[in-house]
């Protein structure tokens, strides 16, 4: 239950996954943001006597100018779906896409072209980072290398189905839950974070594509055992559509220290055990740098895992400078 003095919400259940649809489509504008483009007509993928698909949508994200990208969605109701239905659904879409890259193209072309506005944002995309038209960059994203990223949009997120996602597949995996209240009299209010909303906190500063480097906060004993002794930090959680993003971790010691001390370049990133939380390994053992302490913000102190820039760090005064 939400409650304040006047009113209270109620959780209420999706009953069909139109109506978690219908959800997606009147919170999109605060759930992706302006540099995002979702696309929510249904159509068939994949080629003519192999996999084919019926995907809910398509989400163009235009954050990162260097490396836009298509995430192919996926609404569920998690009552409805079984845990290997949904597994097998992502990869069946995963399939389709590979196999069927300009009729995925040409789907999408033709869905902004109903959609002048859409249309326009993403001309403005291409004529401000050197794609010679909307045509032009639709290919470039679809066509590049690990092209594919999916994301599933659901009610309820159980760390048995996170866990699923993280250990069944090599591509990326989004995933945001979208749930709803409504009150005695018919108002309805959604909960949800918004799309990626860790690292769009932290490229107020940053730019995304320059981000390469994890911040994780560190205590003393943690800190000595596993980031010094150990050369890796584990049972972190992260956005599977930035791991390729990052080539470096840095440890921000808490208090007393209250800065970042140490760097180090990452060899690998796996998943923990069989959890929904990853382990990155160290290519050699990490090395002290020039303190960054935590300046006149307290409020920048890392409470969980922050995306920054290594020479954004290594040039910094202070957190302030990093986030």
């Amino acid at each position: 239950m939400l409650w304040n003095k006047e009113e209270k919400y109620i959780k209420v259940p999706y009953d069909k996954e139109s109506d978690l649809e219908d959800a997606v489509n009147e919170v999109k504008d605060a759930l992706f943001g302006s540099t995002r483009i979702y696309l929510d007509d249904k159509k068939k993928i994949g080629q003519k006597g192999g996999t084919n698909n019926l995907p809910d949508g398509y989400l163009i994200d235009l954050t990162n100018k260097q490396d836009p990208k298509i995430f192919v969605v996926e609404n569920d109701l998690a009552r409805h779906q079984h845990l290997k239905h949904i597994a097998v659904q992502i990869l069946e879409f995963s399939l389709s896409f590979e196999t069927s890259k300009v009729k995925v193209k040409n789907i999408i072309k033709e869905m902004l072209q109903n959609r002048p506005g859409e249309w326009k944002k993403c001309e403005a995309f291409a004529k401000k980072n050197g794609y010679e038209n909307v045509d032009y960059l639709l290919e470039s994203i679809i066509h590049k290398k690990d092209s594919f990223n999916t994301l599933l949009i659901i009610d309820e997120l159980g760390e048995e189905l996170e866990t699923v996602l993280i250990s069944r597949f090599k591509f990326p995996v989004e995933v945001t839950t979208l749930k709803r209240f409504k009150t005695d009299s018919g108002k309805l209010l959604y909960e949800f974070e918004p799309f990626l909303n860790e690292v769009a906190q932290d490229t107020e500063k940053v730019d995304i594509s320059d981000i390469d480097t994890i911040v994780i906060p560190a205590r003393e004993d943690g800190f000595k055992e596993v980031f010094i002794d150990e050369n890796c930090w584990y049972a972190i959680r992260l956005n599977s559509s930035m791991i390729p993003k990052i080539k470096y971790i840095a440890a921000y010691q808490v208090a007393p220290i209250s800065a970042i001390t140490h760097m180090a370049e990452v060899k690998s990133i796996e998943q923990w055990k069989d959890t929904n939380k990853y382990i990155l390994h160290f290519t050699e053992p990490a090395e002290k740098i020039k303190k960054v302490p935590l300046g006149s913000s307290k409020g920048k102190a890392p409470q969980s895992p922050r995306y920054s820039s290594r020479d954004r760090i290594l040039n910094a005064r202070s957190l302030d400078n990093v986030f």
